[in-house]
């Protein structure tokens, strides 16, 4: 069988495709778009300052990870993924109610600090918090991914604004609502809320569960009956509801998929995150992330990366818009 070309219709196609990725490379080089390497001419140290200023800092005090990362989640959820969460102020979104015991900010500082000493008004805020939420994975050994960069910090920051973020008593539907709301879909959702494999919780936020659940006088009967004992011993009634207790009983700092094992087991210590086991659409991601027998397996590690950069790209400011903040804390 013979082929015949139309080699003017091929030289018309590459011509078109040549413009295609031009326009593309372009966009990416204007700042359009967030991109790997955005700062690799402008600050070519950017990351590894960032990296090694969260080492450090998590060496000091390994409670630094876990905040980082939800951190860069709150703010993602909230004005899209512009660094409003670091801006300090009354009515501010760091002072609204699931933001009050975030921890992690002087890292940010600290990262901005050294970056603006060497590269002034080059390095966004919004930047510094994606890239520490990826270090902070890294460093409690779990599996890094390429972060895309060229975000612009947002002018502004609102408390009310934080009713975005899903909440500790909420249902499997509302979460997957909120999470759909930015583009992010079920197995978004369960892999993501698999971070908290290396956070803690206040008492405040899960101890209602412990004693007179929904008003029947006892336990919320989802709780591992042999595992309540333990939970009530770290959360007395009426004790110190700012009392941190993690959320991955027994690997509160590896970045691994016990979290999920916990879950299985009716461990989870927040209402939201056990229901992922008893819905049917959350509790398949569970189990293949297990590796459970009859189920097609899914590695965390690297799902969780895909699903950080697909939420880190959320609402992002580019280009003309926002700015470069000089200190994170405060609008220019």
């Amino acid at each position: 069988m013979e082929y015949y070309y139309n080699y003017n219709s091929i030289n018309k196609m590459v011509s078109i495709i040549f413009i295609l990725v031009l326009a593309i490379d372009l966009t990416m080089v204007l700042g359009q778009g967030t991109r790997v390497g955005f700062y690799s001419s402008t600050c070519p140290r950017a990351e590894s300052i960032v990296q090694s200023t969260v080492r450090s800092h998590f060496q000091s005090d390994p409670t630094v990870a876990p905040g980082l990362l939800t951190m860069h989640f709150h703010d993602c959820f909230v004005q899209g993924c512009d660094a409003s969460i670091l801006i300090s102020g009354s009515g501010t979104e760091r002072t609204a109610p699931p933001n009050s015991l975030l921890r992690g900010y002087e890292v940010i500082d600290d990262a901005k600090q050294q970056i603006e000493a060497i590269c002034p008004g080059v390095v966004s805020c919004a930047d510094i918090l994606a890239l520490a939420a990826r270090d902070s994975v890294l460093v409690t050994k779990g599996l890094t991914w390429s972060v895309p960069t060229g975000r612009r910090d947002g002018l502004v920051s609102r408390a009310s604004d934080t009713s975005d973020l899903p909440g500790f008593t909420e249902s499997v539907d509302s979460q997957k609502q909120k999470f759909s709301a930015k583009g992010l879909n079920t197995q978004d959702l369960v892999t993501l809320v698999g971070g908290h494999t290396i956070g803690t919780s206040a008492c405040q936020f899960f101890s209602y569960r412990l004693y007179n659940f929904n008003s029947t006088g006892g336990p919320d009967p989802s709780i591992d009956a042999s595992f309540l004992p333990t939970l009530r011993g770290l959360c007395p009634q009426n004790g110190d509801g700012s009392k941190r207790v993690a959320l991955d009983t027994g690997s509160v700092n590896n970045f691994d998929t016990s979290y999920f094992s916990n879950l299985r087991n009716g461990r989870g210590i927040l209402e939201s995150d056990q229901k992922l086991w008893t819905d049917d659409s959350t509790k398949v991601f569970i189990q293949r992330y297990l590796g459970l027998r009859g189920f097609l397996g899914l590695r965390f590690g690297v799902e969780f990366g895909r699903s950080m950069v697909k939420m880190s790209n959320i609402e992002v400011k580019t280009g003309t818009n926002g700015e470069i903040r000089k200190v994170c804390s405060a609008i220019n």
